[in-house]
Parts: C-alpha cells; structure tokens; sequence
C-alpha cells in the first residue's frame, strides 16, 4: 500500500459543482499540487454529478504525468437522481455494485488500479459479507490497493473490519466539527491502525458568520502575527497535530494558496494555542 501525502487534494469543487475547469487548467492543477508535495488526490463517483472523475481522467492522460507520482482515491455507493436514472437518492453497497462501480471509475480516471476504494457512506441495507466478497476480488484482480470508509462511525467501521481489512476513514474534522475526537472515532482508529482523512479541514471558520466563527477569527487574527502564516496554514497545522495522524483533504484551487499548504507540515503550535483553538470553538474552558 502507498503511503499517501500528509495532504491531500480534494477534487469535489473542480468540476461543474463549482469551479468547472478545463481540461488544460486540471493538468495544470494537478502539476501544481505534485509540485508541492500534495500527491494523493480525493474522488467521488458522484462529483460533478457523475462527470469530475472522467473530466480529472482526461486531464491527467494529458498531462504526462507517471501514474507512480500521485495517488488515487475514490468513494462509491451514492446512487444520486443526478446523472443517473434513480427515482430518489438512496445507497447501493451490493457486490455487483460496487465492483461496477470501481471498474467504471478506473475507465473515467484512465488508470489501472486505485491507491484506495472508500464506501461513500453508510447504508443500513450494508451486507458486510457482501461488501468483503467485493473488496476481494478486487484487491485480488489489481484493482485497488486498499480500501476504507467515509462517514462511518467506530461501530459501523467495527462491523466491516471483522470480514475485511479497512485502512481509512474520511470524516468531517475542523475547529469548528470536532466530535471525531471526542465521540471515540479517533480513538478507534488509532487503536486499529485506521489512517484518518479530514473532510472540509477548515470547517465553516471562513464561511458562516456564527459566535463561534467570529470568536474564531479574532483568535486566528493573533495567531497569525505570532506565527507569521496564514489562518489557513493554522488551522490545518492544528488537525496534523492530532496524534491520530489525520491527513486534511484540501479543496482549494487557488494557486497561491496551494503552494502555501506545506507550511502547515512544518508548523507546530504551541500546546496552550492548540487548547485555546479548540476552547474558543467551544465557547468555554475545558473541564
């Protein structure tokens, strides 16, 4: 299994769900955050209504890049109304399924094999047994390297880890969603080896006006001068100094930005700045 990078690039706004890029502008990108240390790249299916892995596939095929310098990720289970014939969004975890589903992002992202499969989210009609039988044979076929969830919870995680091995976990994790580490999700990673992937790492600090952002802000306003990096950088630096090794999924796509994220590797806060990041999210002292 190939180790991912500390970062990873999350893919979700690329396509037409948000910054529709050209193929030329995805190559481009995608040199970018190699250039910079960030190798590992996040999919879904489902992004871009079905359409931002063949869009990410054709740029990649022309780029020239050798597939040994990046990593792919990808998540299925999602049968949305968009893109495809279903009367209503719901969840398909059969084996038929997700082995359909893996062969037709390896065909959409012009690749052989992905660095790792991850279950999109949970289903209460999951078979484990079924979903094992699945994972098998596509690790057996060469067509994943590894496999994992997304969204699940420790005992959800518990109930698939006793048929087949699950290496990664993508949750929701930022200053301002921290139940991940106090609701026993991280703590049942660490003690199964399960690697941690953050979803949204810098949660909704930047994007809703709230006491808890705005307490935030004027915390980060500080921190800023005192470590002379952005309040990006500080916040993905507070999630890398979990001891649950958590690697943050960044969605940007601004240039600058990207070629600023490897700060966060190198940034160690303070023990006293990381407490008061997560206090002034919640608004009160620790016990």
């Amino acid at each position: 299994m190939k180790t991912l990078s500390r970062i990873i690039a999350g893919t979700m706004n690329w396509g037409i769900w948000d910054k529709n890029l050209s193929t030329t502008e995805m190559a481009h990108l995608i040199n970018l955050c190699i250039e910079n240390k960030i190798t590992t790249f996040d999919h879904a299916d489902i992004y871009g209504d079905y359409t931002t892995e063949s869009q990410f596939g054709k740029a990649f095929s022309e780029s020239k890049i050798s597939r040994d310098k990046l990593q792919l990720i990808t998540k299925c289970g999602i049968q949305h109304t968009k893109g495809r014939e279903n009367k209503i969004k719901h969840y398909d975890y059969s084996a038929a399924y997700i082995i359909w589903s893996v062969e037709n992002s390896l065909k959409n992202l012009q690749t052989d094999y992905l660095d790792a499969l991850l279950l999109h989210r949970p289903s209460p009609l999951m078979q484990a047994d079924e979903v094992a039988e699945a994972v098998e044979k596509l690790k057996s076929e060469g067509k994943i390297k590894s496999f994992g969830v997304s969204n699940f919870t420790p005992f959800q995680t518990e109930l698939l880890r006793q048929k087949t091995e699950i290496s990664y976990n993508q949750v929701q994790f930022s200053a301002t969603h921290h139940e991940a580490m106090l609701d026993g999700s991280f703590d049942y990673m660490q003690i199964h080896n399960i690697q941690p992937m953050a979803w949204n790492p810098l949660g909704t600090v930047f994007r809703e006006n709230t006491e808890q952002t705005f307490r935030l802000r004027q915390l980060l306003a500080t921190l800023v001068d005192k470590y002379h990096v952005g309040s990006d950088i500080i916040l993905l630096a507070w999630i890398l100094q979990h001891p649950a090794n958590v690697s943050p999924v960044a969605g940007t796509v601004n240039v600058a930005r990207i070629q600023q994220l490897s700060k966060a590797h190198s940034l160690e806060l303070d023990k006293q700045d990381w407490f008061e990041i997560w206090t002034t999210s919640m608004g009160n002292k620790v016990p």
